[in-house]
């Protein structure tokens, strides 16, 4: 059988950044470490950090019970509001944030500051996003699907700044900022999907198309590995999605003679490296 490997399956970027920068803090900080919710989405990293001790903090609950440690913040970024808490506990503040999330900081903050109402395409609910609406004065506007962006309503004429999630599709966005276009704003559209988003789900969507089953890789919570699905699913019936090689159910028959491989942004080499191994030796 033939297996097809995307080339940018993997870590991305900012994801190995956020993982190095935590291991390097095992190496050298003194006192506990900890995360600001897991640092990527991917159960198996998140677990083999815990393991050389590394824990997770979920609220800010747990941040003001804290006196003493390092605490990094996740690739995906968090609000203002959690910065000033930190200071103020007088903890070690080490922060891990994609410098693409970043840029979306900046750009909300000053958008915003110029008079413009700032719309994120996204999912609402994901930390990136919360994190992103962290740094606006006033409340921000979600839009994830066609139909939100055909509901949603400013009076005529108000000015506003769309940016994106930087693991959104990058079809689907284009999609909703067509629609938004139309209703009569003054509008200025940031194209904030990270290169790495782009190009994975470029070359996801081509491998899709041309085999006969594919399989997806990555954390059950990974925003951009559900996105790989969505897209790979579209353009192959037969598509899998796993955490890992356990999860995996292959099913196989002979008119299935190519297998493509994609994975998310935070899903170790290693995994992936035995999927890959795992599909060329039994089949």
């Amino acid at each position: 059988m033939e297996v097809r490997l995307a080339k940018t399956a993997g870590f991305c970027f900012g994801v190995r950044r956020a993982v190095d920068t935590v291991y390097e803090q095992v190496e050298q900080a003194e006192g506990p470490i900890y995360t600001y919710g897991p640092i990527v989405h991917n159960e198996t990293v998140v677990q083999e950090l815990e393991e050389k001790g590394v824990k997770v903090l979920n609220s800010e609950e747990e941040l003001k019970s804290l006196t003493s440690g390092t605490v990094i913040i996740r690739a995906h970024g968090v609000g203002e509001k959690v910065y000033e808490l930190l200071k103020q506990q007088g903890v070690n503040l080490v922060d891990a944030t994609c410098p693409f999330v970043k840029k979306i900081h900046r750009i909300a903050r000053k958008e915003e500051a110029n008079g413009r109402h700032i719309l994120i395409i996204g999912n609402a609910k994901h930390p990136e996003v919360e994190g992103i609406r962290g740094w606006c004065e006033k409340p921000a506007y979600v839009v994830e699907s066609l139909e939100e962006a055909e509901n949603f309503a400013l009076p005529m004429g108000e000015k506003l700044c769309i940016v994106s999630q930087t693991t959104f599709n990058y079809n689907k966005f284009e999609d909703i900022v067509e629609i938004i276009s139309k209703k009569g704003y003054d509008i200025i559209v940031l194209n904030t999907i990270c290169s790495a988003t782009e190009e994975r789900q470029t070359e996801a969507r081509e491998i899709a198309s041309d085999v006969d089953a594919m399989i997806v890789i990555g954390g059950s919570h990974s925003s951009n590995t559900q996105k790989l699905f969505e897209i790979c699913k579209k353009e192959c019936e037969n598509t899998y999605y796993i955490q890992s090689l356990d999860d995996l159910d292959l099913k196989t028959s002979q008119s299935i003679r190519c297998v493509g491989i994609t994975a998310g942004a935070s899903t170790p080499n290693k995994i992936i490296e035995e999927v890959q191994k795992h599909v060329r030796i039994k089949f």
